[in-house]
C-alpha cells in the first residue's frame, strides 16, 4: 500500500471486517491502537472504554497459569459511529531465550553481565553451568529516534528498553535477590506499516560499566524528551558494618567483594538510545538517595515527582535547573498534613527544600570515598544525648546527629534520615509508581500496601488501610512556597492527596486493628482481598487519548495479578489482563502515538511464586502447568496485547 494511495479510516475498517488477530501493543496495544485524526473529513476519536474481563478461575486453569486477555475495547468516533475490538496477548519474548544480537548471533534474552560486560554465570550446581538470566523483567520504555540505522528493518524502525529489576534463584534455589548487577537493554523493533505489528529484530545489552552497575532497577519512565528514566531501589545503607547483600553485588559485579560502594546507588539512571539500536547511560546524583520507582517528569520538563518504595519513606520532589537537565537542581520532602485518617486519609502537602547540588559535586563526593560515619553520627538504640534527634527509618528508629558543614552530603546521600530530620512526612511504606494526568493537572500514586509506619504514626501520617493498597491523586498547582518562604519554580507541585474512591482495595476480613495476615480472610480461590477491585498497586501510567489510568498489581492479596483500566471521566475500572498466578505484573507503558499506532506494554516477574498460603489451594494444579510454561519458574515474558484485525489507525 502506497503512502500516496492511503485509504480513509472508515474504508479500512471496512476491508479488516474479518482479518485475524495480530499483535496489539502489550498492556492494550502491541500493534498500536488509537491516534488522532489526520485529515479534515475524517471522524476523530471521541471516546474510548474497555470491556471487563472476569477473573480466570481453576475451572480454567491453563488461563490461571498464564498471562491472559479476554476483554475488549469499544472506540467511539465524532461521526456517532463506534468500533469493538477483542483484545489478546503475545510477548516479545521470555527471559532466557536466545534473541537475535543484531550481527548475526544470538544473546541470552535479560542475560547479566559483570563490569567487564562478560557473562556472569550460574555454576551452583555442580557439572551444570548457563548465563544468570532474569526471572524478573520490569520497567519498559517504547519510543522512536530519528534516522534509524539498524539492518534489518522492513518497516517502521522503532525501540523498546527495557529493565531487569533481579533474578529470583540460581539453579540450586538459593535466593540471589540483589546479588547480581541489573541489566538493562534496548530492543530494535521492526513495525509493520500496515498493521502496526512489533517484531523483535535485534536485542542490545546496554554498558553499565561506566556507571558501577546498576542497582536493583524496579519500575521506568519515559521522559518528555524520549529518554528512559531507570530506577535504583531500596539504596543499600551506608551505615552498616557488614551489608552481605551488597558484598555478594560487589562480588558478581567486579569480582571483588569490597570494592562496591554504597554510595554508587540508589540514584536516578537515564538511558538515550542511539540511531544503531545500542544506548548509553548515565546516573543522576542530585536527584537524592532513595528507593526510586518510576519516577514522572512533568509537562514543564524539570519538576521530578518521585516513588519512594521503602518503610518510612517519603514524598520526594526534585526540580532541575535547565529543561531537559537532570544534572543539577534542587531537591524537596513534603510534609502532609492529615486531614482525615479515615481508610486511606487525606492531607494537604507543604515542601521541605533539602538542598541543591549537582550531579557532578555529588558524583565527586562518592568517588571519593565519602563514609556515612563522615556525614553524621547514627545510632540504632538511643544514646540518652539531646544533640542527637530521633527519626523514623525502616520501621525502625535511628537517632542521628549531621557532622558540621555536611548538610549537602546528608542531603543528597542520606536521603531518607536527612528528609526526616527536616521534618520531611518520612511515614509511608510502599509508595510505588507515580504517574500525570496533565489536561487536569493531576499526579497518581500507587500506594502499594497501607501498613506499619502508615498506621503507627512514626512519620505524621496515621490512617486506617486496607491493606491491600490504595491510588491517590495529587492536585498539581504553581505558585506555591517551601516553609522557609521562598517560591518553589514550578507549576506542578502537589498540594494534596486523597485515595481516589474508586481505586480504594478491599481486604477480606482484615481490619485496621487486624490487619493483613492476621485473620486474614480467604475466599474459595484463596484471594485475600476483593478479586474485582484493585489490590496493592504498583505499576501507574496515564494515555491522554484514551482518558485512562493502567494500573498494575504486585499483590500478595491476588492469586492472580491483574492490569486494570481506569477512565478518569466515567469513573469506569476494567480488568484487562491477568498475569500468571504467583508474578506480579510489571513494565506497565502506555504510547499514545508510534507511527500512528497505540501501544500499552506489560510484563510480569517471577512467576509461580508460592511463597504464601493465598496459593496453597491453586498450587497443586498450578505449580506443573507453570513450570511447563515458562522454563521451571526461571523465564517471565516482556509482552503486549493484541487486538483483533488491524490497529486503528486515525491519523491518515
Amino acid at each position: 500500500m502506497s503512502h500516496d494511495h492511503q485509504p480513509t479510516r472508515r474504508h479500512m475498517l471496512r476491508f479488516l471486517a474479518g482479518a485475524p488477530m495480530l499483535p496489539l501493543a502489550s498492556s492494550l496495544a502491541s500493534a498500536g491502537l488509537l491516534t488522532a485524526c489526520g485529515g479534515s473529513d475524517d471522524p476523530t476519536l471521541t471516546a474510548a472504554s474497555f470491556t471487563t474481563m472476569a477473573a480466570p478461575t481453576l475451572a480454567n486453569a491453563a488461563a490461571m497459569a498464564t498471562t491472559t486477555v479476554t476483554g475488549g475495547l469499544v472506540a467511539n468516533f465524532s461521526d456517532g459511529s463506534k468500533q469493538e475490538y477483542s483484545l489478546g496477548y503475545a510477548s516479545f519474548f521470555k527471559t532466557g531465550d536466545l534473541v537475535p544480537d543484531g550481527k548475526g548471533g544470538t544473546v541470552v534474552a535479560g542475560g547479566y553481565y559483570n563490569i567487564k560486560n562478560e557473562p556472569i554465570l550460574d555454576t551452583s550446581v555442580a557439572g551444570t553451568s548457563r548465563q544468570f538470566f532474569s526471572d524478573s523483567p520490569d520497567g519498559t520504555s517504547l519510543l522512536t529516534v530519528a534516522n534509524p540505522t539498524v539492518a534489518g528493518v522492513k518497516g517502521n524502525t522503532v525501540f523498546a528498553v527495557v529493565q531487569f529489576e533481579y533474578t529470583t534463584r540460581n539453579l540450586a534455589q538459593s535466593s540471589m535477590y540483589g546479588l547480581l548487577p541489573s541489566p538493562i537493554a534496548v530492543l530494535t523493533l521492526d513495525q509493520d506499516k500496515s498493521t502496526g505489528k512489533l517484531s523483535l529484530v535485534k536485542y542490545s545489552n546496554v554498558d553499565t560499566s561506566g556507571v558501577n552497575g546498576l542497582w536493583i532497577t524496579c519500575g521506568s519512565s519515559l521522559s518528555p524528551w524520549n529518554t528512559h528514566l531507570s530506577s535504583e531501589e531500596y539504596e543499600p545503607d551506608a551505615t552498616l558494618a557488614v551489608n552481605a547483600q551488597l558484598q555478594g553485588y560487589s562480588l558478581n559485579t567486579f569480582g571483588d567483594a569490597t570494592k562496591a560502594s554504597p554510595y554508587h546507588y540508589g540514584h536516578l539512571p537515564e538511558v538515550t538510545v542511539n540511531p544503531d539500536g545500542t544506548g548509553t547511560i548515565k546516573k543522576h546524583y542530585g536527584t537524592g538517595r532513595i528507593s526510586k520507582e518510576l519516577v514522572c517528569v512533568m509537562p514543564d520538563n524539570r519538576t521530578v515527582l518521585m516513588g519512594d518504595d521503602w518503610t518510612n519513606g517519603g514524598a520526594f520532589m526534585f526540580i532541575a535547573d535547565k529543561e531537559k537537565d537532570l544534572s543539577a537542581g534542587t531537591l524537596y520532602v513534603a510534609k502532609w498534613t492529615q486531614t482525615s485518617g479515615t481508610g486511606p486519609g487525606a492531607a494537604t502537602l507543604t515542601w521541605i527544600k533539602l538542598g541543591s547540588a549537582t550531579s557532578a559535586e555529588i558524583k565527586a563526593l562518592v568517588d571519593g570515598g565519602i563514609k556515612a560515619a563522615d556525614i553524621m553520627d547514627v545510632k540504632t538504640v538511643d544514646p540518652v544525648d539531646t544533640t542527637y534527634t530521633k527519626i523514623p527509618y525502616s520501621g525502625k528508629f535511628n537517632w542521628i546527629k549531621v557532622k558540621p558543614g555536611m548538610e549537602k552530603a546528608a542531603a543528597f546521600l542520606e536521603t531518607h534520615r536527612y528528609a526526616a530530620l527536616m521534618g520531611g512526612s518520612l511515614g509511608f511504606t510502599k509508595w510505588e509508581g507515580t504517574t500525570v494526568n496533565a489536561k487536569d493537572k493531576v499526579a497518581y500514586i500507587a500506594m502499594s500496601r497501607i501498613e506499619a509506619s502508615m498506621l503507627n504514626g512514626s512519620g505524621d501520617v496515621k490512617v486506617q488501610g486496607p491493606y491491600s493498597g490504595a491510588v491517590y491523586a495529587q492536585n498539581l498547582k504553581g505558585g506555591q512556597k517551601d516553609t522557609a518562604g521562598a517560591a518553589i519554580t514550578s507549576e506542578w507541585v502537589p498540594v494534596d492527596m486523597a485515595a481516589v474512591p474508586a481505586l480504594i482495595s478491599e481486604d477480606l476480613g482484615a481490619t485496621a486493628t487486624t490487619p493483613y495476615p492476621i485473620k486474614a480472610a480467604q475466599d474459595a480461590l484463596g484471594n485475600y482481598a476483593n478479586a474485582d477491585k484493585i489490590a496493592t498497586p504498583d505499576n501507574l501510567k496515564f494515555s491522554p487519548k484514551l482518558r485512562t489510568l493502567f494500573i498494575g498489581e504486585d499483590s500478595n492479596t491476588h492469586v492472580n495479578n491483574f492490569v486494570w483500566a481506569y477512565n478518569v471521566d466515567t469513573k469506569t475500572l476494567s480488568r484487562v489482563l491477568s498475569a500468571p498466578a504467583g508474578a506480579e505484573c510489571t513494565g506497565l507503558f502506555v504510547a499514545d502515538d508510534i507511527n500512528g499506532f497505540t501501544y500499552v506494554l506489560s510484563n510480569f516477574q517471577h512467576v509461580g511464586d508460592w511463597e504464601t498460603p493465598m496459593h496453597n489451594i491453586v498450587k497443586p494444579t498450578l505449580d506443573p502447568l507453570v513450570r511447563a510454561n515458562y522454563a521451571d519458574r526461571f523465564a517471565s515474558a516482556v509482552g503486549y496485547l493484541t487486538t483483533t484485525g488491524t490497529q486503528i489507525k486515525l491519523n491518515a
